[in-house]
């Protein structure tokens, strides 16, 4: 840790330097879980390096993708709770990644914050490395700001990237997808990363109970369901890729269903999705009713409880099914892809 840096002048203007180097300190134990490669340099320096090996790929192609938490951040802060946030962090990155068929490589935060609290800002870093390890990718650098007069005292704002790596013959598109195929769906954990700012509306959670257990959510509190982390379906993901040609991937974001499977969907095919099929969690059930929201909206605003999903040829269905089940995931046959100027038709 740096002794020897210190400035009583940006101390009086609201800035702890001392505790930014705290904060790395404290961290370094959390980012030693993510390490995946020798070589690399230790966190602290000006840049982060990740050795890249390329062996058996024949045109290599570098994926990115960057994110943030958004007003879920408001629920940490209510329920003075951080040490999830940062699995989301990483996770809405690297399923994105993963929608091109790379596999992450690395990843790298940014905390900005009003004060910089040590022992705060080493539990958001846990998360981060915990996602990382759920993603098999490795924290390799990041950035800690403090900006008292920005940000309130006790708030931060959390965004990272992340970059994967993928042969171009690999490269997941849509160029062979037939009707007969069929969509499959990885289910959520919950609302994940998305539509908080409506969450947060509908529940009015700056007043609410969010420690009170809940019948509607099998007795959990509104706070703890509000707050269960975004799932990472990488390493399932991955194993699926390597076993079956997988024709399209949509990471189920803000824009629900209606936004993000278009994205994975060619001009002239859609998807026919009986409603009935769509495996609901209470949590969105709740937000329906306590809105008054109707179901389109709920639809095109969350994941339902559908996460990811995946289209295969109708023969690899089973043998899809097979390995995500093998890989931890409860998927299921969501819909069937047809000719249609609809790429998503509810039914």
């Amino acid at each position: 840790m740096n002794t020897q840096s210190k400035s009583d002048a940006y101390a009086s203007a609201g800035v702890d330097i001392t505790a930014g180097y705290k904060s790395v300190e404290l961290m370094k134990k959390h980012i030693a879980r993510t390490k995946l490669t020798s070589g690399a340099a230790d966190i602290g320096g000006f840049g982060g390096l990740f050795p890249l090996a390329l062996n058996g790929m024949t045109e290599p192609v570098l994926v990115s993708g960057t994110d943030g938490v958004g007003t879920k951040l408001k629920l940490a802060f209510l329920m003075d709770k951080h040490d999830t946030v940062g699995i989301d962090c990483v996770a809405m990155c690297v399923n994105d990644v993963i929608c091109c068929g790379a596999k992450p490589l690395f990843f790298l935060d940014y905390i900005a914050c009003g004060k910089n609290f040590p022992e705060k800002i080493e539990q958001i870093v846990a998360g981060v490395c915990e996602g990382c390890v759920q993603a098999g990718c490795e924290l390799v650098g990041g950035e800690t700001a403090e900006m008292p007069g920005f940000y309130p005292e006790d708030e931060y704002d959390l965004a990272g990237f992340s970059v994967g790596v993928v042969d171009r013959k690999n490269i997941i598109d849509n160029k062979t997808m037939r009707p007969g195929d069929v969509m499959i769906a990885l289910p959520s954990s919950g609302v994940h990363s998305n539509g908080f700012s409506l969450v947060r509306k509908v529940f009015d959670v700056e007043h609410a109970d969010l420690t009170a257990p809940l019948a509607e959510l099998g007795g959990k509190s509104l706070g703890e369901t509000l707050l269960t982390p975004t799932k990472i379906y990488v390493k399932p993901m991955l194993a699926l890729l390597s076993r079956v040609n997988v024709k399209g991937i949509s990471h189920i974001t803000g824009g629900g269903f209606y936004e993000n499977i278009p994205r994975s969907i060619p001009d002239g095919l859609g998807v026919t999705i009986q409603m009935r099929d769509v495996r609901v969690l209470p949590v969105f059930d709740l937000i329906q009713q306590r809105g008054g929201i109707d179901t389109r909206d709920m639809f095109n605003t969350f994941n339902m409880g559908v996460g990811m999903c995946v289209v295969v040829a109708s023969e690899d269905a089973d043998r899809a099914l097979t390995i995500l089940k093998e890989n931890g995931e409860d998927a299921y046959i969501l819909g069937e892809i047809k000719e249609a100027k609809e790429k998503v038709t509810l039914c």
